[in-house]
């Protein structure tokens, strides 16, 4: 039954590849076609919905496959394909989701970059802010930014929003993957809050939701037109979200759901904001009509926003690594010290970028940093009175951690041990030693949500056993 399942998956997913390719031929054609003619009626708005139907092909082509794997999951769940199957979503989607968002923080880091270093006093033509001469992969490139809109809109125009797109639908498809299918091993911490699978994920999306709405409204106050003012309340709200998700799922979901927030307002400052206000400025030039140029001040400045949220949301991407950080006792204020001192990195490249001096800006991030760094330091406990024998701590590793890092894990989600980490014999446990005071004594994150029910007396025997040497005679 297994194998007749993955049979039909591979005959659909190809057969899905196939339609959606012919389908985007026949309506970018289409489009094309309808583009090239002056057509009035109801014949234009059919060439218009063609055209941008065209332009959502592969966003059908994205949900197809997600159904699919939707499909193939549901097939296989509680058969012991399943871990295998996560495993492999897993990795799939994160692959995706870090490409997409290379493509969109590159371009923004780019742009900024080109507005920050722009020409714009010397020899201008009329209509134009500014210019710049670069040279990159032995070419010569030179861009000039127009004050509102050239007279003639050119028939190729180039749009940054897909990458957008893509990287906000994936990371959300990897949040999924990850913390939503598997509530009850990483979003939900009974220690924390006992709830139960269905509420976690309620509260997390509801909390995505609930954040951007927030973050839309005062952007349309005039709050937004003071950059210092609302930089700080903006600082102020995210870091209540992020005490607010510490207080209710495990240490590692709250910090990659305050990452998903930054996301969501960046994906929806790109999808809500910044292409409505291009595409109407483009209607507007296309029509031969004032081009109104509030709108493309509006979008550049929650562009702007955008790239002061890439380095905090870079961080929390890889933090999941990282249990110093999640693992505090102030988690929730370590993220925003650091977020903080991110933004202000970024604020300093924008300096540099623009040609003004910024000597002190940098040296504040670093001792920010620094900060963090001895704030976060561990405690090492008091002394050890008696010696600890190893076999002790080998049956504390075996009935608590093993289940996941064994060569054969036990564990309902991992079909391998986690990063390759096993416990199977005495060398083992004393190769990871360091590994292990730094997990299970003094962040105290493994086992993973505790679920193992490891207790503080088993640590604290673990922490002599390594203080003692970690020998195992």
């Amino acid at each position: 039954m297994t194998f007749f399942t993955i049979a039909v998956f591979l005959f659909f997913f190809i057969l899905v590849l196939i339609l959606a390719d012919q389908l985007g031929k026949f309506l970018w054609s289409t489009g094309k076609q309808n583009e090239a003619k002056e057509l009035d009626g109801p014949r234009h708005k059919i060439g218009d919905l063609l055209s941008n139907t065209g332009g959502y092909t592969y966003l059908m082509l994205g949900l197809a496959v997600l159904g699919l794997m939707v499909f193939l999951y549901s097939q296989l769940a509680g058969s012991p394909y399943e871990g295998h199957i996560k495993e492999w979503m897993n990795l799939l989607v994160r692959w995706v989701h870090i490409t997409f968002g290379i493509a969109w923080i590159g371009t923004s880091f780019y742009f900024v970059f080109l507005e920050n270093s722009l020409n714009r006093t010397k020899g201008l033509r009329d209509g134009i802010a500014g210019n710049l001469w670069s040279v990159h992969g032995g070419g010569f490139y030179y861009i000039e930014k127009y004050k509102v809109a050239p007279e003639k809109i050119p028939e190729e125009l180039h749009w940054f929003k897909y990458e957008a797109y893509f990287t906000w639908l994936s990371g959300f498809l990897l949040l999924c993957v990850v913390y939503y299918l598997n509530a009850n091993s990483y979003l939900i911490d009974k220690q924390v809050m006992d709830l139960s699978p269905s509420q976690g994920v309620a509260i997390g999306i509801g909390m995505l939701i609930l954040g951007w709405l927030l973050y839309d409204l005062v952007c349309k106050t005039p709050i937004v037109k003071n950059g210092m003012l609302f930089a700080i309340l903006g600082f102020l709200v995210v870091t209540g979200f992020a005490w607010a998700f510490t207080q209710v799922f495990a240490p590692r979901a709250a910090y990659i759901h305050v990452g998903a927030l930054l996301g969501t307002f960046m994906a929806g400052n790109v999808f809500f904001v910044i292409i409505p206000a291009q595409k109407a400025m483009v209607n507007a030039a296309i029509a031969g009509k004032e081009v109104d140029a509030r709108l493309g001040q509006h979008a550049r400045l929650r562009s702007f926003h955008n790239n002061y949220m890439t380095l905090p949301v870079l961080f929390i991407m890889i933090s999941n690594h990282f249990p110093s950080t999640f693992g505090h006792e102030y988690n929730w204020l370590i993220l925003a010290a650091i977020s903080l001192a991110s933004a202000i990195f970024k604020h300093f490249l924008n300096i540099i970028e623009s040609g003004r001096y910024a000597a002190w800006v940098f040296p504040i991030a670093a001792m920010m940093m620094m900060s963090i760094v001895f704030m976060t330091a561990p405690d090492t406990g008091g002394k050890c009175d008696s010696k600890i024998a190893f076999s002790r701590v080998y049956n504390i590793i075996n009935e608590r951690c093993t289940t996941c890092h064994s060569s054969r894990p036990t564990d309902k989600v991992w079909s391998a041990p986690p990063n390759g980490v096993v416990y199977d014999t005495p060398e083992d446990i004393q190769k990871m030693s360091e590994k292990i005071m730094q997990r299970v004594v003094i962040t105290k994150n493994m086992p993973q949500n505790n679920q193992t029910g490891m207790t503080e007396e088993e640590r604290e025997l673990v922490r002599c056993w390594i203080m003692q040497g970690a020998k195992i005679e």
